[in-house]
């Protein structure tokens, strides 16, 4: 069982408290434990504690590095798949932002697709899982009964399941759709199930618009004379609209220390990004309708360094941290809201670089997706 918030920020706080009062016996304190306790108390807390606590010693560091117990320990985020469309073709690629860089996987993912006539497209990543959609590529209308499927995959185990065909919608797919409820596919059972949206707003969904799973609730894009988010539990049956701070302008949200974050940049009178300003908004309480401003960043100095102006693509697990992309030479920049530092510059070499999802390893051998509703 894992440990709920309270009790990993009392530890944490406990802990740092004991080194803090008695430094000179920090390591003979840590020697008195195991290294299976140690692994059993680490594998409870967040990516971002565990890596905290490399600095309790050298064993303790040692005993963390170790790949041998990464499949015990919480992972961090290793980078962001993404896709280049050319020529009606689309292209995985992969940035990774920890290491070396290097792609911990081929991130067109072969085995899901072993025939020329198909092609995968990525739809979101949760918890190291992978979502893609399977389709024909000849096929006119990709939600023709046999050619369009969904595909739920562990890269870093290379383990993967086909889902059952989803059920028809009643209209084709269209850039824009008007809430009328949610499909939800149960692992438990094995079949989808319908929910009708119980929301009293008119919300239409962009077709892509993008999708984050957090404290049991899944949030999406959408536009109701302003900016909204959708929310849904997996249930289908608690509903929820919130109203986004910046009324029509469009930022990115993400799934972060465990709760739903929402930044947003600056804009010019022709809705185009400048980012010379960015807000990181918080939805502190999982049964609020209003986001909490946490912090707000002037990034002139990044447009300094790089002469490019730059788009918000997502916002990191465990920290606030944000990430953007150049608008002209293909560059993925992260910034650290919190102190106001440019982190990590990488060079895409790509243009045009679209739908960036955040990967986070999934050591476990289990593919999650069998154990849970998803």
């Amino acid at each position: 069982m894992e440990a709920g918030p309270e009790k990993v920020r009392s530890l944490e706080r406990d802990t740092k408290s004991r080194l803090d009062s008695h430094p000179g016996s920090t390591v003979r304190t840590a020697g008195l434990f195991t290294d299976d306790l140690i692994l059993e108390i680490l594998s409870r807390l967040p990516a971002r504690s565990v890596h905290r606590f490399k600095c309790v010693s050298v064993p303790w560091r040692d005993l963390i590095a170790d790949p041998a117990n990464r499949n015990k320990l919480p992972q961090t985020l290793a980078g962001f798949l993404y896709t280049i469309i050319s020529n009606n073709a689309c292209r995985h690629h992969f940035a990774g932002v920890s290491g070396d860089g290097a792609a911990p996987f081929d991130p067109s993912l072969p085995y899901l697709q072993p025939n020329k006539d198909e092609s995968i497209t990525q739809a979101n990543a949760c918890n190291g899982l992978l979502l893609y959609s399977g389709y024909k590529k000849n096929n006119v209308d990709p939600w023709t009964e046999g050619d369009f499927h969904f595909m739920v995959c562990n890269p870093a185990t290379g383990r993967w399941v086909e889902l059952p065909p989803q059920p028809q919608p009643q209209e084709p797919a269209n850039r824009y759709s008007r809430t009328a409820g949610v499909t939800i596919y149960s692992s438990r059972t094995g079949a989808w199930s319908h929910r009708d949206s119980v929301i009293p707003e008119k919300v239409d969904l962009f077709f892509s618009s993008k999708c984050v799973f957090v404290a049991g609730t899944m949030y999406l894009e959408g536009i109701n004379n302003e900016s909204v988010l959708v929310g849904v539990d997996m249930q289908g049956k608690v509903w929820k609209t919130i109203y986004m701070p910046c009324g029509r302008r469009f930022g990115t949200i993400g799934a972060s220390q465990g709760c739903l974050h929402y930044a947003i940049a600056s804009v010019d009178d022709n809705n185009k990004v400048l980012v010379s300003e960015i807000e990181l908004w918080c939805l502190k309480d999982r049964d609020s309708k209003q986001l909490v401003l946490k912090h707000t960043a002037n990034i002139d100095k990044l447009m300094s360094m790089t002469g490019q102006k730059h788009r918000v693509v997502s916002i990191h697990p465990d920290c606030d941290t944000i990430f953007l992309v150049s608008c002209g030479d293909g560059t993925l920049v992260s910034y650290d809201m919190r102190h106001q530092k440019v982190g990590r510059i990488l060079n895409l070499e790509k243009e045009n670089a679209q739908r960036f999802l955040p990967y986070v390893p999934l050591l476990s051998e289990s593919l999650s997706v069998a154990d849970a509703d998803e």
